[in-house]
């Protein structure tokens, strides 16, 4: 993927889409408060609403530019504790080919003990009833299941992810966090090749939805799991989840054409210029050169695989696949 700043990294003061930025200075309570006032959400919730929460929970413990912070997960909480509504925090197992436990990610990262101090539902989606979603990719027609406590049971849906580079789609951002909804990990391996339409597909069948972006830190040169924590120091609510990824790559200075599971999504949704963005104050001084993406050789089988449905079987699912994988990792150190 080739990064470069963008040229222009102002925008209109008036647009489509609401968007807050603001710097965190350690009081991400405040910044989330006025975030969701400035996107309107605030004046929409009502008591008893069900919210869910959906952090980015990507490693078995808490690292810096890979997870959303526990600590923003509990700022949200306290925000919206204070509306009486009813919040479920909520992600399902991750790893991939090496999945491991959200329930032990939930401990280690102390989000158990938030969840029974605040009396919120703590659910690990990969145990939860589930319905498939109907998508068509091409001329295949997919069923994806997904948690029914999400499309059916949730009034209001809140993603927080991080920004970051990822070494398959480019960039991992609002809507790649709702890959994690996709309860089983061997599932997510199957349907990378349909990632586009799978993707773009989850988040049009989300309930109303905010974005809570967690940039404290931001992760560059590799990605999801590895790479180099970037210190952005900014929090971002949007009231849209792909104005959010637009509004992100724009602070991130990447074209949105350089990502094309992005662009696509972005061109269906008539996301297109900078000034269908209403900021809460002036984006300039949230720009950040920092971000590039540099794949390593060992990277280039996932790539593959990540693109090519033969290739995914071949590497995750046939006789092969453990042979294949021993022989990756006598040269790359694996991920935890």
């Amino acid at each position: 993927m080739s990064i470069v700043p963008s040229p222009d990294c102002s925008a209109s003061s008036r647009g489509r889409f609401r968007l807050f930025i603001s710097r965190l200075d350690g009081r991400y309570e405040a910044a989330i408060r006025e975030g969701l006032e400035y996107v309107g959400l605030v004046s929409r919730l009502r008591p008893g609403d069900r919210v869910f929460v959906k952090p980015n929970l990507t490693y078995p413990t808490y690292r810096p530019g890979v997870m959303t912070s526990p600590e923003a997960v509990e700022a949200l909480i306290r925000v919206l504790g204070d509306h009486a509504v009813r919040i479920t925090v909520g992600e399902a197992d991750s790893g991939g080919y090496n999945p491991f436990s959200m329930s032990e990610v939930f401990r280690a990262t102390g989000l158990e003990e938030m969840a029974r101090r605040y009396g919120v539902d703590l659910v690990n989606l990969t145990h939860a009833p589930s319905r498939p979603l109907r998508i068509r990719s091409g001329l295949r027609r997919l069923e994806v299941p997904l948690p029914v406590r999400v499309l059916d049971d949730t009034d209001w849906f809140v993603s927080m992810p991080v920004p970051k580079v990822h070494m398959n789609t480019g960039v991992s951002l609002t809507l790649k966090n709702q890959w994690g909804l996709i309860q089983v990990p061997a599932a997510r391996l199957r349907l990378h090749p349909y990632f586009s339409d799978v993707v773009y597909e989850i988040n049009r069948a989300l309930p109303p939805s905010v974005s809570v972006v967690d940039g404290r830190f931001g992760l560059t040169r590799s990605g999801p799991l590895r790479g180099d924590p970037l210190e952005l120091d900014w929090l971002m609510v949007a009231d849209n989840l792909f104005a959010a990824d637009y509004a992100c790559c724009h602070l991130m200075g990447i074209p949105t054409s350089s990502v094309p599971y992005l662009s696509e999504a972005l061109d269906r949704e008539g996301i297109q210029r900078l000034a269908q963005l209403e900021w809460s104050q002036e984006s300039a001084p949230f720009c950040s050169t920092g971000f590039y993406l540099k794949r390593a050789w060992t990277d280039l089988p996932g790539l593959f695989a990540f693109k090519s449905r033969i290739a995914a079987y071949v590497g995750y699912e046939s006789p092969l696949a453990g042979l294949l994988h021993k022989i990756l990792y006598l040269f790359r150190e694996p991920f935890y």
